[in-house]
């Protein structure tokens, strides 16, 4: 994989960039939709790419590994050709699913053994195992295998957590420096930044991940219940410290405000199940604040769902409309909804882009702020 830093703002951190992997380029800041089991709920391939505009997308590896079984995918070719999807894929580790099975998992210097939460079926995944799970998938960028702590969490626990990290973090890289790619084209791996809200573990870990040098790096561990105001101060931190010539991944992030505030902080990367989950209760992002479409206030409003932003799906559909569809429980409802807020993130982080080129983007980013936490 191949980073090309364009331009920096000149009164914030924000970045602009292009990445060059094997299926594709991507321009940063990005958003990546989840497709968790090999699809991004509710939404063609085609849609992604049309229509959302998507250029990057993420699959889950604990979830995959599941089902349908890295067996199937590499019969397959990878997910790339299970799924019909050509441009780059993301494959996160398996540590965050892992780390939300407390109640059934057992954690040890060796890896983790849990139960599957579909049948209950024992397994284990090491930093090897992830690995090699991974390769299978076939992710263009593939994540370490890490332990995301909880919040809130003890300073000896995070502290403990972030030395087993690193440790895993090493033989993750010796692994797959060992193991060649399956499907005949490069795969990058990304380390993940631990230490939960800790400003000394941040900084130690920071410092570490980058002493291994790959090709991109990932904060972790943030977005898991902590106030804003720690999210945002923990990432200044680590992103003051990771090499500035490489890609900057915050994982599990998250609202629009979030993600602009973050791209200030000289994050690139943003991967969130907000957009598609939320979107299947009825709450739409719009860049003049959050609609709950549920709500009788909108059941005869005919106006577009959002006129001010090129997405075909908000300026075809009423706002009275798609209510009348969440409220008889019409899965087109929710379909709509998700395509709307999945493009509505792309549009955003684009014109994140846009600006940070123009040299526009803090007095740009400030005033959508506002608008963005709005509840309409």
């Amino acid at each position: 994989m191949k980073f090309t830093l364009h331009t920096t703002d000149t009164q914030s951190n924000a970045r602009a960039g292009t990445m060059e992997t094997a299926h594709g380029k991507i321009e940063t800041p990005i958003f990546m939709p989840v497709g968790t089991i090999g699809s991004v709920k509710g939404v063609h391939q085609h849609e992604l790419e049309e229509d959302v505009k998507a250029q990057i997308i993420l699959g889950n590896t604990y979830h995959l590994y599941l089902r349908p079984t890295t067996d199937i995918l590499e019969k397959a070719g990878g997910l790339h050709k299970f799924i019909g999807w050509d441009k780059p894929i993301l494959t996160d580790s398996g540590g965050f699913q892992v780390y939300s099975l407390s109640g059934i998992r057992k954690l040890t210097e060796k890896g983790v053994t849990f139960r599957s939460h579909i049948d209950g079926s024992k397994h284990l995944f090491t930093p090897e195992i992830a690995i090699d799970i991974q390769r299978k998938i076939g992710g263009d960028i593939i994540m370490a295998f890490d332990e995301c702590t909880p919040y809130p969490c003890d300073y000896s626990y995070a502290l403990n957590s972030m030395h087993l990290t690193h440790r895993w973090l090493k033989r993750c890289c010796e692994h797959f420096d060992r193991q060649p790619p399956l499907y005949g084209y490069e795969q990058t791996f990304f380390p993940i930044v631990q230490g939960s809200t800790y400003k000394d573990l941040r900084i130690r870990s920071a410092e570490k991940v980058a002493s291994f040098e790959r090709e991109g790096n990932a904060i972790g561990g943030l977005s898991v219940g902590e106030p804003h105001e720690e999210l945002y101060e923990m990432t200044e931190v680590v992103t003051n410290i990771l090499p500035k010539d490489k890609p900057r991944y915050l994982m599990g992030v998250g609202t629009p405000a979030n993600i602009l505030e973050s791209i200030g902080l000289g994050i690139d990367m943003f991967d969130c199940v907000m957009p598609t989950r939320n979107a299947r209760h009825g709450m739409l992002f719009t860049q003049h604040g959050v609609i709950n479409i549920k709500n009788a206030k909108w059941k005869d409003d005919f106006t577009a769902i959002d006129d001010s932003f090129p997405c075909k799906t908000s300026n075809i559909y009423t706002k009275a409309y798609l209510r009348h569809l969440f409220v008889t429980k019409e899965l087109l409802g929710m379909q709509i909804a998700t395509l709307h807020n999945l493009t509505f993130y792309l549009w955003l982080v684009g014109q994140a882009r846009e600006h940070i080129l123009a040299g526009t983007f803090r007095p740009w980013k400030d005033q959508m702020v506002k608008q963005l936490v709005v509840r309409l």
